[in-house]
């Protein structure tokens, strides 16, 4: 039996009220998983059903909560969705007249129900919350639940054509209808609406069981096919693995979180990744050796030349910036202010002057803030967050981006022809909640790397307004199924980053490279130089106005008094 069963038993349940009882319901319960290990231990598996973490949650609560229909126990009777309880049952309905057309008995329906209910222990296990049902009332909801699940798939397109099994007409109907459809579509992948994949399976094959095995497994793959084409946001399926691994998956969100982040039993560790680099590299030179030497050799001759040239010309402006950042020209600034301002007072009759030597005192009080401001920026902590242009940025010093038809693993920067090759993904209504809940998945599972939580980091660090959106689109490395390029920006910079620092050598790499160019450019070089040098340094902009406009008021208080047209003349 898994661990989390095991403490799960230990709990109280809320529904009893006398010690007696609580004996008696452990007893029994650790009887049935008595039972249960000694028929199909190995049938048993950890819990893969969790909670959404509040970390997550508390970003967009509706993202994580079903809005239209609850699938499973989490969620089951919330007022907000008891509507479709009426559909539900409706589906159970359509069950019971397919397997009496089958079986010519009326009781077929609660024979599955009972098949069900053999499963108790392992359904219960796959949930990381205790379940406070009792056995029949679990099984009960699970059939009914699973029945709605299992008749709305065969709604959704597949590649092979699926028999038709009985007229779902209302079903039919309301799949018509696009936005039910996506409503509901969007529910049943939320990670705490999540069902034992087990359980569709039998159900499917109760209602299959004239078919072989190998058939009905290939209709119902199908089926689970055309589900994850409609959600995945990067749509890198081979229908060959899809068809011998689906089932070795627990739900449905597992399932399409395997289908969109690469295996990590295939996927390249640090180690190996940088001796493949190596090997690609050393490869390289062989071939090349002699024309990379004299490259190198121009380039670094040139970048000598140019970072002396680069010293010369700002070593005295970087120097002028300390001398007059420091506290002792500030105080120099404000005392011929003083006294200027002292003179000038006195024969001021319109009061002009007096504005005017307001206006510089405010100049000066400026200056200092600002100075304080730059010498107090530098002890305050920084930000810890994902350091990337965006795509306009990256766009202006040449960088190019290429769709790529591999998934997240085949995500690279290709450093000679600055070029940043992404998956493609599709933005469609449905991927806020899709890829939220499978970044909740992928840090409740905790593998060896998150690099689906990873890669949304890229996403959003790169993507910031509607230009960096329609970059990517015009380069085919996004496809926009909503109104705007507007709205995928804001869905993007919406996206809160994972409940833990990730680290996936793959993806920090490309993010390292990225950075390397971009710092390496020599537009970025003179807008970081004039963020240094001229920005930085305002205060000695500021001295050199004040004593320009100090002379120019005391030449207008000469000509004032003694008249500047007898001094031209003379």
């Amino acid at each position: 039996m898994a661990l989390n069963n095991s403490s799960s038993l230990i709990e109280l349940p809320t529904n009893l009220s006398h010690d007696h009882e609580w004996v008696i319901n452990i007893s029994r319960s650790l009887e049935e998983t008595l039972l249960e290990n000694n028929n199909d231990d190995d049938e048993l598996t950890l819990a893969t059903i969790f909670n959404v973490p509040n970390s997550l949650r508390s970003s967009k609560p509706v993202s994580y909560t079903p809005q239209m229909v609850s699938i499973g126990p989490y969620h089951h009777r919330r007022l907000e969705v008891v509507e479709m309880e009426q559909h539900k049952l409706a589906a159970a309905r359509w069950v019971q007249k397919v397997l009496k057309n089958k079986h010519n008995k009326p009781m077929g329906f609660h024979e599955l129900v009972a098949r069900v209910a053999e499963h108790d222990i392992r359904i219960r296990s796959c949930y990381h919350r205790y379940l406070d049902f009792d056995r029949e009332k679990l099984a009960w909801m699970f059939t009914i639940d699973v029945s709605f699940l299992y008749q709305y798939l065969r709604t959704c397109p597949s590649k092979t054509k699926l028999p038709s099994l009985e007229n779902m007409g209302y079903l039919m109907e309301w799949a018509r209808k696009k936005i039910w459809h996506n409503a509901v579509l969007r529910d049943i992948i939320m990670m705490e609406n999540q069902v034992p994949l087990f359980l569709l399976k039998e159900i499917h094959g109760f209602l299959c069981e004239e078919e072989d095995d190998n058939n009905s497994d290939k209709l119902l793959a199908s089926m689970l096919m055309g589900l994850c084409k409609r959600l995945a946001p990067i749509k890198h399926l081979n229908d060959k693995c899809f068809e011998e691994e689906c089932f070795t998956r627990t739900h449905l969100l597992e399932l399409l979180y395997y289908t969109v982040a690469p295996n990590w039993t295939t996927f390249p560790i640090e180690g190996n990744s940088k001796n493949q680099e190596n090997n690609n590299n050393n490869h390289n030179h062989n071939n090349n050796n002699a024309k990379q030497v004299d490259e190198n050799k121009m380039y670094g001759c040139m970048g000598l030349i140019f970072n002396f040239l680069w010293c010369v010309t700002c070593a005295p402006v970087h120097i002028l910036v300390k001398i007059f950042k420091s506290n002792i020209i500030l105080g120099l600034i404000k005392v011929p202010v003083k006294i200027v301002a002292y003179f000038l007072e006195l024969r001021d009759k319109s009061g002009a002057v007096k504005k005017f030597v307001s206006s510089m005192h405010d100049v000066v009080e400026e200056a200092e803030k600002s100075s304080d401001h730059a010498e107090g920026s530098d002890e305050s902590p920084l930000v810890e967050e994902l350091a990337i242009p965006s795509v306009e940025e990256l766009s202006k010093t040449g960088v190019v981006f290429r769709p790529t038809k591999g998934g997240i693993n085949a995500v690279r920067f290709d450093k000679s022809s600055a070029t940043l090759h992404l998956p493609v993904i599709h933005v469609t209504d449905s991927s806020d909640v899709v890829l939220r809940n499978l970044v909740a998945y992928e840090a409740c599972i905790a593998p060896e790397g998150m690099i689906l939580a990873r890669y949304t980091e890229l996403m959003n660090g790169i993507i910031d307004t509607e230009e960096d959106v329609k970059i990517l689109r015009e380069s085919g490395v996004l496809l926009n199924h909503l109104k705007s390029d507007k709205e995928v920006a804001s869905l993007w910079n919406g996206m809160t980053t994972s409940v833990k620092v990730t680290k996936v050598p793959i993806v920090d790499k490309v993010i390292e490279d990225v950075n390397a160019y971009y710092s390496a450019s020599w537009k970025v070089k003179v807008k970081h130089s004039m963020k240094k040098y001229v920005y930085a340094s305002w205060p000695c902009l500021t001295f050199l106005a004040a004593n320009i406009l100090l002379f120019l008021s005391v030449v207008e208080t000469v000509c004032t008094m003694y008249g500047c047209s007898k001094l031209v003349r003379v």
